[in-house]
């Protein structure tokens, strides 16, 4: 627990009725305080640690700075009478007269206010003030003084050995029954058993304060997160320094991601918009297979309980991926099929496109979703294998589809490069692109957490472009570790930086960062590469993709979210999509320096050309 003792002499510079101000955080359940506005008071906090452990330049007027800040946050999210009431931040003057209200309610508990006191002194009838205070803050006037008289009897019950009876005539009751009905109506006990459960003797008290305190600068380890936007922490400038044998072979890079490409449901191949974004994809990646679900289905035309099976459909989708040199990797599922209607439809396909002679059925490959029992997959493979010679992937796929935000984010760009690297297979559940879907609550029609590559606007994602950036290594592995990869093919050398840290190999929630608030992660990493035995005069290209450049959704998040764009907002993503490229050219040397610096979540890839040979 960090404790932080702020003078609230210093605030009332600031705001002169501080000290009569009271601030409620919600802690009434789980997740309560996952909104944005809790995660700006953790960062001012974390903060003001920050400057405290650091003591870097001017540290003194960097925490008043932020203590001001927290000052008006605390004011605009966390005030008294707006906790339950956000509509009050949109009229100053009644919530200066709710201020004053609650502040003479405070000041006079303990003697016997009336509501015509304050209607006297507010100038309002007491049938508009009561309707007024019911609205602000849910109590009526009676309930709102009975609950701050009860509020400090609990100081004198835990710490005097007053009577009850003492106790009630101090906080203002006029009768000690009174007393003890609302005492009970808020803590379900009478003051008497609150005080004999909870009150202690001096020893124990004592024995109860005692806390164990640690270094102040170890608490950094924990606030970490809420520093990674602020530019003064860990000021030290470190650079990260790699160098590279380019002579060296680890053998041969296989790009395995190139295999499969996801594309979802068949029936969305049937609309062009998708088609274009998977030609797209085809022309900058190149895929071997698309995955394709439910082509039997009905929205294929292909119904349970036909006779017939009209293969119509399904025949404009394989020609269109024919068309671009694609084949298809069909995800069996039997979607409410019995386990007959399954097989005959299975036969019915295989039969109908082994006699279509402008397509090479054998080129087909099978997969079954993880959801069809071993009982159809035995008999369905032994007729695709054996009948009709199309291999099956012996894997089951998990054709269900998750919705997260993350999705959207630059994180996509390492966990990416990350898992394909180490070919972990996490990937598999990413896909061409977005499409719209009733089941979704959407919130606009830019992103909605969905794990295509391209979003339904045709706008590339992060996740694109990790996938752009690890088709442009070579096919001869140089060197490889945490956070690099350096490859090379002929008369060139290609080093694949990216974002790491132990834990990037896992997708999580955006929540764990923040609430849509952006993934924004602003802290620099700079690298400078030490590169030997380049034998050549070279050009270096490189692309940088992060959370400054090349990202879609972040640009989208300075935009302000708008829910929908207008011809010209979605120019800008579109351009704004694309990576940073920078170009240089540098003569034969013994060693070759490269710097450069990754702003949050993101990748660099750095290509060497040699433009002479070296004689």
């Amino acid at each position: 627990m960090l404790v932080f003792y702020i003078d609230p002499y210093f605030f009332e510079k600031y705001y002169s009725d501080i000290e009569n101000m009271f601030f409620y955080t919600d802690t009434s359940e789980k997740g309560a305080q996952e909104s944005e506005e809790y995660d700006e008071l953790r960062t001012f906090l974390s903060i003001i640690l920050c400057e405290i452990v650091q003591r870097s330049d001017n540290y003194d007027e960097e925490i008043e700075g932020t203590l001001v800040k927290l000052l008006y946050h605390l004011i605009n999210n966390f005030h008294y009478l707006m906790y339950e009431q956000n509509e009050l931040k949109e009229n100053d003057e009644q919530l200066e007269r709710y201020h004053r209200i609650a502040k003479y309610i405070f000041n006079n508990y303990n003697n016997n206010i009336t509501l015509q006191d304050i209607a006297d002194k507010e100038f309002l009838s007491t049938h508009y003030l009561s309707h007024e205070i019911k609205y602000a803050t849910g109590s009526s006037f009676t309930d709102l003084v009975n609950a701050t008289r009860v509020e400090e009897s609990v100081k004198l019950l835990l710490d005097t050995d007053k009577t009850i009876s003492e106790i009630s005539e101090d906080v203002g009751f006029s009768h000690t029954r009174y007393f003890n009905k609302n005492f009970k109506q808020y803590y379900k006990m009478t003051p008497l058993s609150f005080r004999k459960k909870y009150k202690v003797d001096e020893e124990i008290y004592e024995k109860q304060k005692k806390i164990e305190k640690y270094p102040i600068n170890e608490a950094m380890d924990y606030v970490i997160y809420y520093l990674e936007d602020y530019d003064r922490y860990n000021s030290e400038d470190k650079i990260n320094k790699l160098s590279i044998d380019m002579s060296g072979n680890l053998g041969e890079y296989e790009k395995s991601f190139k295999d499969v490409i996801n594309v979802g449901d068949a029936f969305d191949l049937l609309i062009e918009d998708n088609k274009d974004i998977l030609e797209e994809l085809d022309e900058e990646i190149g895929f071997e297979h698309a995955r394709l679900l439910n082509v039997f289905s009905t929205d294929m035309g292909i119904f349970p309980d036909a006779v017939f099976h009209n293969w119509s459909r399904a025949m404009t989708v394989f020609e269109y991926l024919d068309s671009i040199k694609i084949y298809p990797l069909i995800v069996l599922d039997d979607n409410g099929f019995t386990k007959e209607q399954f097989i005959n439809s299975l036969k019915s396909f295989l039969h109908f496109f082994s006699e279509v002679e402008t397509l090479d059925l054998s080129k087909f490959q099978f997969q079954f979703a993880s959801s069809v029992s071993s009982d159809i997959s035995t008999e369905a493979i032994a007729i695709i294998e054996e009948d009709y010679k199309c291999s099956v992937i012996e894997e089951h796929f998990d054709a269900q589809m998750n919705i997260d935000p993350i999705y959207d984010t630059a994180y996509m760009l390492p966990y990416i490069i990350e898992n394909e690297i180490k070919t972990t297979g996490k990937t598999e559940f990413l896909r061409a692109f977005d499409v719209l879907d009733k089941q979704v609550a959407l919130t606009n029609e830019v992103f909605f957490g969905y794990p295509g590559l391209v979003n339904d606007k045709g706008i590339r994602k992060p996740s694109f472009y990790a996938y752009y950036l690890l088709n442009k290594l070579g096919d001869t592995l140089i060197a490889h570790d945490n956070g690099y990869i350096v490859t090379k093919s002929e008369n060139e050398y290609q080093i694949l930086l990216y974002s790491y840290n132990e834990d990037i190999s896992s997708l999580i929630k955006l929540r764990k960062f923040s609430k849509l608030r952006g993934l924004k992660n602003s802290k620099e990493k700079k690298f400078s590469l030490n590169m030997t035995q380049i034998t050549s005069a070279s050009r270096i290209t490189t692309y940088i993709m992060d959370e400054e450049n090349g990202s879609s959704f972040n640009y989208w998040l300075d935009m302000g979210k708008p829910i929908r764009l207008n011809k010209e907002e979605k120019e800008i993503l579109h351009k704004a999509s694309f990576p940073k490229i920078e170009f240089k050219f540098t003569k034969r040397s013994a060693v070759l320096n490269v710097q450069l610096k990754l702003v949050g979540y993101g990748a660099a890839l750095i290509i060497i050309k040699e433009v002479q040979k070296h004689l």
